[in-house]
């Protein structure tokens, strides 16, 4: 399986991660093109090589025009952005779970809601930039599993909107608090890791540690902005591991007084924010009453999670889980060239044979583009396969 490994030894921000990402991509050009179509004016995306400590890498840096002045933004206004952007669904779940992060830290930090938080360093159009170009580069590798070694973090105090905070910064204490995220400080006197950073790291990784072993295909290096006495990098190895049995959490509720509208809405909350799946099947509880099973399909690192939003969003008053061994075919994600355009398609492996099936985000975007009927679309996508 394709595996992602983030090196955090210096530890990470946005533009990091955005640098090591785009090395291990064979093509830049789609990047730059939906970078350019962000709904965001008045800012410049520079992509450049630079030297740390003599390791090359590539810098990712986003150059606001400083005389236009940056409005304040609460989560619902960074969530419209990330919605009216022309990027794949996946990139603005993947977007919106990790502004989340940050609204849920901040929040605590200033005593306050997530929908009145108001956004300054990381609602500035530089980090937006920063994690949506994260998201489309995590969607774009696809990769079955993302690790990291322990993060990082310096010490002392910086300055920001608030004026001056230690190191960790508030909001990035929350957002590893609230996680599975494993950290310590090193002797840099210094931030290492951003909020941003943060909370994409708490959002990707499965697990935290050494490397594990795999055959390594591709390293990608993320310059950071700073000089320090360490190199300031930010290392991503790409590599593939032996494919074995993974292990799931399976949560399941009946309810018979939950509307149709709260189960899409919790649907959606649980698909942005960790599960794997979730589903409902029609049953018939006690005195004959007509019911949904609710089964939620996470990983164990979010089952706390996925409980908040099953008893805040639903009616359910408990639920049963266990845990399953499952087995995962090899995938990866292809594309297949139609007269029409270019659909991807996700490519499977089981023994010796290979098999295409189409995304269906894809198959639906160039439906509308070309406005033949999806069910064409697929037929002559199954022939081309």
């Amino acid at each position: 399986m394709k595996v992602l490994y983030f090196d955090c030894m210096s530890g990470i921000s946005g533009n990091m991660a955005i640098g090591a990402l785009l090395e291990l991509c064979d093509d830049q050009k789609w990047f730059y093109e939906y970078m350019q179509a962000l709904p965001l004016s008045n800012c410049t995306i520079h992509i450049s090589k630079e030297m740390r400590k003599g390791i090359s890498g590539t810098y990712f840096d986003v150059v606001v025009d400083e005389e236009v002045v940056q409005p304040e933004r609460h989560l619902s206004d960074i969530y419209t952005i990330i919605e009216d952007a022309q990027i794949p669904e996946h990139a603005k779940m993947l977007a919106k779970a990790i502004f989340y992060r940050i609204a849920k830290a901040e929040a605590k930090v200033h005593n306050t809601t997530m929908e009145d938080v108001h956004f300054h360093e990381v609602g500035a159009a530089d980090s937006i930039i920063d994690i949506i170009g994260v998201a489309l580069l995590i969607n774009y590798l696809h990769p079955d599993a993302i690790y990291s070694s322990v993060v990082n973090d310096g010490y002392g105090f910086v300055e920001c909107a608030h004026g001056i905070i230690p190191v960790p910064v508030p909001a990035t204490s929350e957002i590893f608090a609230s996680s599975d995220v494993i950290m310590r400080q090193i002797d840099i006197n210094t931030e290492l890791v951003t909020p941003t950073g943060a909370a994409i790291i708490a959002q990707l990784a499965d697990s935290y540690g050494p490397m594990p072993a795999m055959k390594i295909n591709k390293i990608g290096w993320g310059i950071g902005t700073k000089q320090l006495k360490i190199p300031n990098v930010l290392k991503v190895t790409l590599g593939e591991m032996a494919q074995h049995p993974d292990e799931v959490i399976v949560m399941e509720s009946n309810v018979d007084d939950c509307t149709g509208e709260m189960l899409g809405f919790v649907m959606e909350k649980m698909m942005n924010e960790g599960a794997r799946d979730v589903f409902f099947t029609p049953i018939f509880m006690k005195k004959n009453r007509p019911a949904y099973r609710i089964t939620v399909v996470t990983d164990e690192e979010h089952m706390k999670r996925m409980e908040e939003l099953l008893f805040i969003n639903t009616t359910t008053i408990g639920f049963r889980y266990r845990k399953e061994k499952r087995h995962v075919l090899n995938r990866e994600i292809v594309d297949v060239k139609l007269p029409e355009g270019v659909v991807k398609g996700k490519k499977v492996d089981f023994e010796q044979e290979s098999y295409i099936y189409p995304e269906y985000e894809s198959l639906k975007s160039l439906s509308e583009e070309t406005r033949i009927p999806l069910k064409e679309l697929y037929k002559r996508f199954q022939r081309e396969v």
